[in-house]
């Protein structure tokens, strides 16, 4: 007798999926930026406009090789990933792909959703032709940075601050990791 598997899955993410996409955004935000944004601010993130915006988004990308990818578990969105050509000064946009949003519905982490996600940004970026992928996280984010770290993403020395208002009032230190994809992971 076998026991039951989950139906999960990994694919581009279709218009359709966009409120969904939103309303996870906000829920992760509100927690993940907890202690780097003011509440006021994370009390009132607009999901419809996060909603419109990945809508656009996925209907209408402004570049071929930008692409939102969603974790599924049967038809529910458990997490989301979005990929573009990095714009970084020292990036090759032909060449350097860049993760610039990844988030995985808190309540189902280590489920598996967030490993097969991030198999298929690499997968998605090496198709796209892709060699390297770069990714900003805040400073703090330990967790964040662990979990590429387990999967082959190191720092490469590139940091930065962002000035949210542009007054100092909400500055985020960010640090850069990458990875090679140019290389195929070794089948099993």
């Amino acid at each position: 007798m076998s026991l039951p598997t989950a139906d999960v899955s990994v694919r581009l993410a279709w218009a359709d999926d966009a409120t969904a996409i939103g309303a996870l955004q906000v829920r992760a935000w509100r927690e993940l930026y907890a202690d780097l944004l003011p509440a006021d601010v994370l009390a009132d993130l607009p999901a419809e406009a996060f909603t419109a915006q990945w809508h656009q988004s996925i209907s209408r990308p402004k570049e071929a090789r930008q692409r939102v990818l969603v974790a599924l578990e049967r038809a529910t969105v458990r997490g989301f990933a979005a990929t573009t050509p990095a714009t970084d000064d020292d990036a090759h946009p032909a060449t350097d792909g860049e993760l610039v949003e990844f988030v995985v519905d808190l309540g189902q982490r280590g489920a598996g959703h967030g490993s097969r996600l991030l198999h298929a940004v690499a997968d998605t970026m090496r198709q796209d032709g892709f060699t390297r992928g770069t990714c900003w996280l805040p400073a703090t984010n330990d967790e964040f940075r662990g979990f590429l770290g387990g999967q082959g993403w190191d720092a490469d020395g590139a940091h930065r601050e962002l000035d949210l208002y542009g007054d100092g009032s909400v500055v985020v230190k960010q640090v850069r990791l990458h990875t090679d994809l140019s290389e195929q992971p070794a089948s099993e």
